[in-house]
């Protein structure tokens, strides 16, 4: 089970508990001049550590998006700028690829990402057809732009290119007969 953010802000509070009554201990121990009174020291400070980084995950959810009708997908190409690439099963229909851009768009977003001057993220959606033997071509099946700065953006733009799709949704067979000439010319 994944935690939420208001999960790690539970523990950051019950942890920030424990450094205030681990401090009280700490100070008690100086002033009564126990001998672990600076192994005590240690166990605060680390748990200042552990409460700050709980702290810090209840900020930013480290938890992915689900979409219904999602396929899993491959990070190819990503940067960290403006443009990523994941790739897809050749079986994906064209529903699915819609759904799977909604969740990368979703999962994908960072605020640290370095746009070079563009405001918005591009991810291109692309699959591997074999069109002839030992050859393989990559087919493009639509992408999807959103802001890089607004984690849910109103403006998400899904592009599919149906032109790359069968009547029944399926990724269509590229044109092999050009590059099966080329093949067998070489």
């Amino acid at each position: 089970m994944p935690f939420s953010p208001s999960d790690f802000s539970l523990l950051a509070q019950g942890m920030g508990v424990f450094v205030l009554v681990s401090a009280l201990v700490t100070g008690v121990s100086f002033a009564r001049k126990w001998g672990w009174r600076f192994r005590f020291v240690g166990v605060t400070l680390f748990s200042v550590v552990l409460t700050v980084g709980l702290f810090a995950l209840s900020l930013a959810p480290i938890t992915r998006t689900a979409v219904a009708g999602a396929v899993p997908y491959a990070l190819v190409y990503d940067r960290f700028t403006a443009e990523a690439t994941i790739a897809l099963p050749p079986t994906v229909t064209l529903p699915q690829v819609e759904a799977t851009l909604r969740q990368a768009a979703s999962n994908l977003f960072s605020p640290g990402r370095n746009g070079q001057g563009k405001e918005h993220l591009t991810i291109r959606a692309r699959t591997l057809l074999h069109v002839a033997d030992g050859v393989s071509q990559p087919v493009y099946l639509g992408q999807v732009r959103r802001s890089l700065r607004r984690r849910d953006d109103p403006d998400l733009s899904i592009t599919l290119f149906t032109d790359r799709f069968t009547p029944e949704g399926q990724v269509r067979n590229p044109e092999t007969a050009a590059l099966t000439s080329l093949l067998s010319q070489s």
